[in-house]
């Protein structure tokens, strides 16, 4: 149980920061955190690491940003769809190929998350995962102070 407690964990983890880092694709937002800056606080990144994270976010954020820039044309291409003299093909040709666009997208997304992981050593592997433990633990605390009756 607690072997799958903590691939769950690390899993969320890993997660976590692949949604953080394609989020924007790290594009850098004035007043937002840098979060390559963030992670390497987390875990101890060296300057090289850090680097290394920026080339492979940099290598990926066109491609991304250009995918979600296409779902979005293509959301807006169902919702416009939706009408009494509706056509059933149109509505299947744009929800398959917007399918196939967040497919990609998440499969960057997985690929990117899966090159940030080879960048770090066994030890900051261990150190995210503590964290991300116990960011789970005070979520789950939070939960439970919320529940109705506690």
């Amino acid at each position: 149980m607690e072997k799958i407690m903590q691939q769950v964990v690390k899993f969320i983890g890993s997660a976590l920061i692949a949604l953080s880092l394609s989020a924007t694709a790290f594009a850098q937002q004035p007043g937002q955190p840098d979060q390559v800056a963030q992670l390497a606080e987390m875990v101890g990144l060296s300057d090289d690491q850090q680097s290394e994270i920026r080339g492979i976010i940099d290598d990926m954020q066109g491609e991304i940003g250009e995918l979600r820039q296409s779902a979005q044309n293509l959301q807006q291409k169902l919702q416009g769809e939706i009408k009494p003299d509706y056509n059933e093909s149109a509505i299947r040709d744009n929800a398959e190929e917007l399918g196939d666009v967040t497919g990609e997208i998440a499969a960057l997304s997985a690929l990117m998350q899966a090159k940030v992981d080879a960048v770090f050593t066994e030890e900051q592997r261990a150190e995210l995962d503590r964290q991300m433990q116990e960011m789970q633990r005070q979520m789950q605390q939070q939960r439970q102070m919320m529940q109705p009756g506690q």
